[in-house]
């Protein structure tokens, strides 16, 4: 235990080090990105019994055909994993007939194209990263299947320890939901470069290529939900959430259970332990 407490306390002495170097050289006139943090919001899957609203996730779903899809691929998720949404197989197999997929090649080595089936993924708007860049001025656009895993956020000490037990990620929804509803006008002085867009809560910079993908009135819900561009970054972020960590659910039902049956057994071993002695006493 003693180690334990020492190795922690280290740790926090050298985050701290780290913190105040970071300081100084933000004193410097350095800057570090992104310049506003996230603002942790509501999840219906925080926490470690959360579990995903399936008409948020519907929702999300449809911002990302809409208004992302023209842009960013989906590379890992199958259209036959909607059925985790609420979907019936026939109702996935019309949303997949209404993609086209490059096929082949057929009997003659030439390829081909053909409507989507279930077991295909999300087909990419480019055909190769090159052209991708070409149309976005010159910026890639990246692959959304794993966007809510995939950055990286430091969290100082002790909060990335508490971090471990509510399962919040910084990097996560919440980012995805600033960088979206984040856009503005830079501030004077600072000067963007053409075709880019300030955002403050862009982790890579003060701006970025990808202009505001959303407006209000873009999508139609047909639950009524308000069309706003706060209702669609929340929605798409919870999406993005679920095609980054679709079996989160059965993760969490998992690890109570786990949790649950370390602590009879931790129980069960104490109890053992003081019979066993206890003959020995004798």
């Amino acid at each position: 235990m003693k180690l334990i407490l020492k190795g922690i306390l280290a740790l926090g002495l050298s985050l701290a080090v780290s913190g105040g170097a970071v300081a100084a050289e933000e004193e410097g006139g350095t800057p570090h990105y992104p310049i506003e943090k996230p603002v942790e919001q509501s999840w219906s899957f925080a926490g470690p019994f959360g579990t995903y609203d399936m008409g948020q996730l519907q929702r999300g779903l449809k911002v990302y055909r809409e208004a992302c899809s023209a842009c960013h691929s989906m590379d890992l998720v199958a259209f036959r994993t909607l059925e985790a949404l609420g979907y019936s197989e026939a109702q996935v197999d019309a949303l997949a007939a209404e993609y086209t997929i490059p096929d082949g090649p057929d009997s003659n080595g030439d390829m081909f194209e053909r409507p989507g089936i279930a077991s295909d993924y999300f087909p990419a708007p480019f055909a190769n990263p090159e052209q991708a860049a070409a149309s976005n001025n010159g910026a890639a656009p990246p692959d959304l299947s794993l966007i809510a895993k995939a950055r990286g956020v430091e969290r100082g000490f002790p909060t990335f320890i508490f971090d471990i037990f509510t399962q919040y990620a910084e990097n996560g929804p919440d980012y995805i939901y600033g960088l979206l509803t984040g856009y503005e006008d830079a501030p004077a002085g600072v000067e963007l470069q053409p075709g880019t867009y300030y955002n403050p809560h862009y982790i890579g910079g003060p701006a970025l290529a990808m202009p505001p993908p959303l407006a209000e009135g873009v999508v139609t819900y047909d639950d009524g939900s308000p069309e706003t561009v706060e209702q669609y970054a929340k929605d798409v972020s919870a999406f993005l959430m679920w095609a980054a960590e679709p079996h989160m659910e059965a993760r969490k039902q998992t690890g109570f259970v786990v949790i649950i049956f370390l602590i009879l057994f931790a129980g069960l071993v104490f109890l053992t332990k003081r019979k066993v002695w206890a003959n020995e006493a004798h």
